[in-house]
């Protein structure tokens, strides 16, 4: 079993609005990719399109957690939506970078730049 999914939690925060705020902390990577989607899922049923996904507290993210962005993203922005991704960790960033994500959706390094990145 993989010992690091003890410490990954998501945290639900929500902000005026349609916008909802998904703190996640840890690993995010085949076992605990699941957990994020599905944290995502019931806030964009509970009417959320604007999403803030915090990753300050993420140590790793492999392509299973990339895909969970990118399909949260193709959920809201049909629906007038969008997601920004808070980052501040460096190899996170060149993961973003190397893949093109950084063209797909905003990353910022701080909760407020992300909120007011959303503002409508």
């Amino acid at each position: 079993m993989n010992t690091n999914a003890f410490d990954f939690r998501v945290e639900i925060d929500h902000a005026p609005g349609d916008v909802c705020v998904i703190a996640v902390h840890g690993e995010v990577d085949l076992f605990t990719a699941p957990e994020l989607k599905t944290a995502a899922q019931r806030e964009l049923d509970g009417g959320a399109v604007r999403v803030v996904v915090d990753l300050t507290g993420t140590t790793f993210l492999d392509s299973t957690a990339l895909g969970v962005l990118i399909g949260l993203t193709k959920r809201v922005r049909p629906e007038g939506g969008d997601v920004v991704v808070v980052n501040t960790e460096p190899t996170t960033t060149k993961t973003f970078e190397i893949t093109g994500l950084d063209e797909v959706f905003k990353v910022v390094s701080t909760r407020d730049e992300a909120l007011a990145a959303l503002a409508p």
